[in-house]
């Protein structure tokens, strides 16, 4: 029969499976001879059963007498007793932390007869009977689900009838009084009375706390924090200890250091004369916990000590919530402390330097997603500001600029030194140009991985999407959003950490983090100016960082299609290019010239002009790319985009043509071009004409990128630099399409190279990013050089959905029902698409052991993800320049917590 009930001595903190972070840490302390009330723990097991059968397992119940009669006996008190009755609280306590999103219950076992006990043992009529109001107010409330606002305006009916300003100003009569408002309006809720039998009090107080498991606010934290909803909640039933008692009791929350800042010191807040949620509530000013010094020094000066002890014992800040009742010390809770992203930072190179944790524990205490919170620009929140409305949040930072609806405006923007937000119901690849131009992006349609989110993020701009009450009329140049209405020039701000929309100018604020990121110690301490705390923060990031790529295994490459981009991946330490995007050098004044080649018959003379001019253009990017490079590898992907990108749409052709006949002027080009483009058309273009297939079926193509690729390598080389390119073959199947462009790439290597007299080393590898791909990859492995594992297509081709079609559709619904924890374009799907990388590297390298592997869709610059590339063996993971800075961090983390799951190092946080 499974057990159910710990009790406080019975369990520690490694326990929080079972026994929740709470009850853990309650069992550390009491193990540790702090004092804390006698109590026990209710499992996450007898939630999850409970939650299952809708009812409390049978043998829960004898447990719970048998552990609360424990209690009893070491208390000398029992629960309800009319003369000396036992109190206790019933709290509940999740393994991971969920501030205030589940339930509790305090003064459980109060009724009409023991509160004249509690009265008596107290020596106060008026503690009693606040007791006993706080009791009914809370039970209602959380147990019997009335709404909480006829008990609050009660409350303050009382005050305003008496005179009193706080709570503490009610007297015992009038407290007395105000119990049975509260136990009236439970009578008139509920049909039923107040329930006087204790038992039963804390019985439903149990379920109640069982049933916060799945509210919505508890369900929707969850989905936020990444929490599974199958863990459950423990119940902590505790024997409470009072601090509304009179002046010389009181409770209060402390933190051994500043939970905002990470400086060591003590900090924390208290209440005398108060229960544990006025200082929560705010319903009364509380002071700082240094005064409780004047107030009461012996209590103060143990605090302390045990403050210290707990730090010391858990090897991290932690988090203490404790109550004084009769000038008596009790500990009520503690935890490694939430702390912000900067705190996070020096508070671990603190306790480095202090010899109290690792340098691995150091740099496994702060996350890449806290590196991300310190390197992208913040408005200025003391600024005024108007929202308009309120969207996705796709990609952090802050942007304020004027409203472009087109790449035209964002560019004459641009040209005339002013900044631009470029405004779209929703982004496509025409619109690169406006986006480079533009300080962000907003969108009124689409999702966090839609094409506005992906390419912003890869450059770095801030991003707002799916915003939809924004009405946006490009035609007309005007955005309308709550009934007003904006035009091209409209100044506008978009917050891409909140995905909040303002009107007008936000002034924003720079980080110094990024500056030191791209520029380097000495920069950073400079963006700083006279801010000593952000120049110690700014030399604690530097000092993770160091580390990390000291432990790092994984290298860190960088998605890059242009020296601008590979130089700003330079400067935030990518080892390399991991892809180059060819068909983005396509874009622009060159997409007629990819026009001429793709319509133009084979063989014929335009083809070969056409060719012949982007070769030379694409020749002078290479060069410019490389020399950036230099030394250092560039993965180029060969052209990959669905055909239709590069073609004149359809149906405004179509429509060309008919008003032309309609008015008996045929352009008889016009009608050229119509009719190749119906014969190129494709009904699902993402799975056509397009990557390898392109490459076979338009001989030239490839040649002509393979051509200015290794021409200006070797130009390079006769220079006397280090050029490194590598070439990489997109959405090969087969084994025979990828020999196919090896032979066609080397022979154009061999001409190339025997007439520039130099010798170059270029590996030839492909994408994985279809299923067939990874589970033929040993075949395949004989003709490449090197994998990519292409996981945005992967994931698409996997799954059998588009991400731009399905993720602002059906997404939130999947992630409100729990198909997906988060969308698997942000964090790859382990059990499906990680099981094909798994797959394509095993098979791979059991065919070429010395082959390379990397990874270079958009999740290569994710946390979690790289956890497992790393895990899977791959050699390298790509990310846009800036994430490169995550990146590192991330890959020197997953190796410091294998060391420390290794070395059995204490790691708490």
């Amino acid at each position: 029969m499974a057990k159910y009930v710990y009790t406080f001595a019975e369990g520690n903190k490694d326990m929080k499976d079972l026994l929740g972070g709470k009850g853990a840490n309650l069992a550390e302390m009491t193990n540790l001879g702090l004092p804390v009330p006698p109590g026990f723990t209710i499992t996450t097991d007898a939630c999850r059963a409970y939650l299952k059968h809708n009812e409390v397992p049978e043998s829960l119940v004898p447990e719970v007498t048998k552990a609360l009669r424990g209690v009893e006996d070491q208390i000398g008190r029992t629960l309800g007793d009319e003369e000396e009755p036992l109190l206790v609280s019933v709290r509940s306590g999740a393994k991971f932390s969920m501030p205030g999103m589940m339930e509790t219950v305090l003064n459980v076992g109060l009724n009409d007869r023991s509160v004249a006990g509690l009265a008596k043992m107290s020596g106060s009529e008026r503690f009693a009977w606040d007791s006993y109001r706080r009791l009914v107010q809370m039970f209602g409330k959380t147990v019997l689900g009335i709404d909480g606002d006829l008990f609050a305006d009660a409350l303050d009916s009382m005050k305003e009838k008496v005179g009193a300003s706080a709570d503490v100003d009610l007297t015992a009569e009038n407290l007395q009084d105000l119990t049975a408002q509260f136990k009236q309006i439970v009578k008139e809720q509920t049909g039923s009375d107040f329930p006087q039998d204790p038992r039963t009090q804390m019985d439903m107080a149990v379920e109640a706390v069982f049933r916060s498991w799945n509210t919505e606010r508890a369900a929707i934290y969850r989905r936020r924090e990444r929490i599974p909803n199958s863990l459950g909640t423990a119940v902590n039933i505790c024997t409470m200890v009072f601090g509304n008692m009179g002046d010389d009791s009181g409770t209060g929350v402390a933190f051994t250091r500043d939970p905002s800042t990470g400086k060591s010191g003590v900090y924390g807040d208290f209440l005398m004369n108060a229960q544990g949620e006025d200082v929560v509530a705010g319903i009364r000013n509380t002071e700082p916990l240094s005064h409780l010094k004047t107030v009461n020094e012996p209590v103060y000066k143990e605090l302390t000590k045990i403050m210290r002890r707990l730090e010391t014992h858990y090897q991290d800040m932690c988090d203490i919530e404790y109550t004084i009742e009769k000038g008596k010390l009790w500990m009520l809770q503690t935890r490694v402390g939430k702390r912000t992203a900067a705190a996070a930072f020096r508070i671990a190179v603190q306790l480095n330097e202090e010899r109290l944790i690792t340098k691995d524990q150091m740099l496994e205490r702060v996350t890449g997603e806290q590196l991300t919170q310190l390197m992208f620009p913040q408005f200025d929140l003391d600024s005024d500001r108007v929202r308009l409305t309120t969207g996705m949040a796709a990609s952090p930072g802050a942007a304020v600029g004027g409203i472009a609806f087109n790449n035209e405006q964002a560019e004459a923007a641009k040209a005339a030194g002013k900044t631009c937000i470029l405004v779209r119901r929703e982004t496509n690849p025409d619109d690169l140009a406006g986006m480079v131009a533009a300080e962000g992006v907003l969108t009124a349609r689409g999702g966090k991985t839609s094409h506005a989110a992906v390419v912003a993020r890869g450059m770095g701009k801030t991003c707002v999407c799916g915003a939809e009450a924004l009405e946006i009329d490009p035609e007309a140049g005007t955005l309308k959003v709550d009934g007003k209405v904006f035009h091209e020039g409209d100044v506008i701000a978009i917050d891409g950490a909140t995905g909040e929309v303002f009107e007008g100018d936000v002034p924003v604020q720079d980080s110094p983090v990024t500056t030191y990121l791209e520029a380097g110690l000495e920069a950073g301490l400079e963006a700083c100016g006279d801010d000593d705390d952000l120049k110690d923060l700014v030399r604690c990031v530097d000092r993770m960082m160091e580390l990390a790529d000291v432990r790092a295994r994984l290298q860190v490459r960088a998605n890059a299609d242009n020296p601008q981009d590979a130089k700003l991946a330079v400067e935030f330490g990518a080892t390399g290019i991991g892809l180059c995007r060819t068909e983005h050098m396509f874009l622009g004044d060159r997409r007629p010239l990819v026009e001429h080649a793709i319509l133009s018959g084979e063989g014929s003379k335009d083809r070969q002009n056409a060719l012949e001019r982007l070769g030379e253009l694409q020749e002078k990017d290479f060069s410019e790319m490389l020399r950036v490079m230099d030394g250092k590898p560039m993965t180029v992907r060969l052209i990959d985009p669905p055909l239709h990108e590069f073609l004149p749409d359809l149906t405004s052709l179509e429509v060309k043509v008919a008003v032309q006949k309609a008015q008996g002027k045929v352009n008889p080009e016009d009608q050229r071009m119509l009719a190749a483009v119906r014969r190129m058309h494709e009904a699902n273009p993402m799975l056509g004409l397009r990557g390898v297939r392109l490459g076979i079926w338009m001989p030239g193509l490839f040649e002509m990128q393979i051509r200015s690729l290794v021409s200006a390598a070797a130009a390079l080389k006769k220079e006397g630099l280090d050029p490194r390119p590598e070439i990489m073959v997109p959405l090969v199947g087969s084994i025979t399409e990828l020999g196919l462009i090896r032979s066609r790439a080397e022979k154009v290597i061999g001409e190339v190279c025997g007439a520039a007299r130099v010798t170059l080393e270029i590996p030839i590898g492909c994408m994985i990013e279809l299923p067939r791909a990874a589970i033929t990859a040993e075949s395949l492995a004989k003709e490449a050089d090197f994998f990519s594992f292409g996981t945005n297509d992967l994931t698409q081709t996997t799954w059998g959905f588009s991400r731009d079609d399905c993720e602002g559709v059906f997404f939130p619904e999947y992630i409100e029902e729990g198909v997906f924890g988060t969308s698997p374009f942000e964090t790859i799907d382990t059990h499906g698409v990680g099981r094909l990388v798994k797959e394509g590297v095993s098979r791979g390298r059991s065919t070429n052991s010395g082959i390379k592997l990397g990874i270079c869709g958009e999740h290569g610059g994710d946390p979690e993800s790289i956890h497992f590339f790393h895990k899977t063996g791959l050699n390298y993971v790509s990310c846009s320049p800036f994430r490169v800075a995550v990146a590192r961090l991330e890959a020197g983390r997953v190796v410091a917590l294998e060391n420390i799951e290794g070395s059995g190092e204490d790691a708490t946080a």
